[in-house]
């Protein structure tokens, strides 16, 4: 296997972040996106869609789409579990990891892509307007999480899990997307912390 990485983005960092959590280390192909490099023939043979990350499977499939790449490295490394353990955790854990994405990562990547000069070449057109209106959302998302990081240590429950990785990632790009946490947000401040200390965040 060989995973297409681009080593600034956000959707790459979350596999990078599983990776090492579950202890593993895949050959990797690094993509510049700066240079535009997503959108060379190359890789566009790789995925159409133009977007990192990609594994490409001994087989020669490729997977795309950082969840997906995900499962499937817990379903062949199993221990630690990092999509639950039963029924009710999975889905917990599912309806976790799907809320961070579109409540919290989504707006966070909006207000960058829509307002930072870098993305200019690739967000056409750049609306800085719909920046403007995605980092209120965001930040209320995110004092939904410390409520509920009040009464639990992570994301879906007492574990750490794909929700936490993807809440972790969206929160440390906020810093790109101009997006400042309140001071009052105590419990998320605990877990964000907590979460940073790991090894893996450092993926």
């Amino acid at each position: 296997m060989k995973l297409f990485d681009s080593p600034f983005a956000p959707n790459p960092r979350r596999v990078r972040i599983f990776l090492a959590e579950k202890g593993l280390s895949i050959p990797k192909v690094s993509i510049d996106l700066g240079r535009l490099e997503h959108r060379s023939a190359e890789f566009s043979a790789v995925n159409p869609l133009q977007r990192t990350p990609a594994l490409e499977l001994d087989s020669g499939e490729i997977l795309t789409e950082s969840v997906a790449i995900c499962r499937y490295i817990e379903e062949l490394w199993p221990e630690p579990t990092l999509f639950g353990r039963d029924a009710l955790e999975r889905a917990r854990v599912d309806m976790w990891n799907r809320r961070v994405e579109l409540e919290f990562f989504a707006p966070i990547t909006h207000a960058f892509r829509h307002s930072h000069p870098h993305m200019a070449e690739m967000e056409k057109p750049q609306i800085a307007a719909w920046a403007e209106v995605n980092k209120p959302r965001a930040l209320s998302f995110a004092r939904f999480l410390d409520d509920e990081l009040a009464k639990q240590p992570y994301i879906a429950g007492e574990n750490f899990t794909i929700a936490d990785i993807t809440a972790l990632v969206a929160a440390d790009f906020s810093k790109s997307a101009r997006i400042a946490f309140p001071d009052d947000l105590k419990n998320f401040a605990r877990w964000r912390a907590e979460a940073s200390a790991r090894p893996s965040a450092a993926a």
